[in-house]
């Protein structure tokens, strides 16, 4: 599986990281605890089988709009099938077109049903995550969000990027010269 992402500007990543950082040293779960050099915040925007040549084509275009202006809203809890703590991002229409565009790319030369529902458009919830585990409830305590620091105001989404889930490379992609 190759996923989509935007990674964020060195400032905001400083600020995830330090968030990381805390609710590692609370003893909760964090992203800190993923020694791998690949793990950086991210904003996942899709994912697909492969990066087939029309993908890249639009994703190239994607890459050309960059960076792009985003704001955190807070904190979010997710209880799917693992327990999430992310920093909601705000989904304005820029963000939203972006995000209707990387699907439509992926979603126009992959197999039907093989594209998570998650990521589909109105029903994709755009976050960074900080900390994710299997234990239900694990960020259920109300003091969790005390424990992060503030979110940065002004964030900038400053490279696309795709993540091959089966060998662990990381691809930069870039837009057409």
């Amino acid at each position: 599986m190759r996923t989509v992402e935007l990674l964020l500007d060195q400032s905001a990543e400083s600020a995830v990281r330090e968030a990381w950082r805390r609710l590692a040293d609370a003893g909760l779960p964090s992203q800190a605890r993923h020694r791998s050099p690949t793990n950086s915040p991210h904003l996942t925007l899709a994912a697909c089988a492969e990066l087939t040549a029309p993908i890249r084509w639009e994703l190239a275009e994607v890459a050309a709009s960059l960076p792009l202006p985003v704001r955190f809203t807070g904190v979010i809890r997710f209880e799917r099938p693992t327990s999430v703590l992310a920093w909601a991002l705000d989904c304005d229409s820029a963000l939203v077109s972006l995000h209707r565009r990387v699907w439509d790319a992926v979603a126009s030369d992959s197999a039907p049903g093989t594209l998570n529902p998650f990521h589909e458009p109105g029903r994709w919830s755009p976050h960074i995550t900080l900390g994710r585990t299997r234990r239900a409830g694990a960020f259920a305590d109300r003091r969790v969000p005390e424990l992060l620091p503030t979110p940065p105001l002004s964030v900038h989404l400053t490279t696309l990027r795709s993540y091959d889930t089966e060998t662990g490379a990381l691809e930069v992609l870039q837009p057409r010269p």
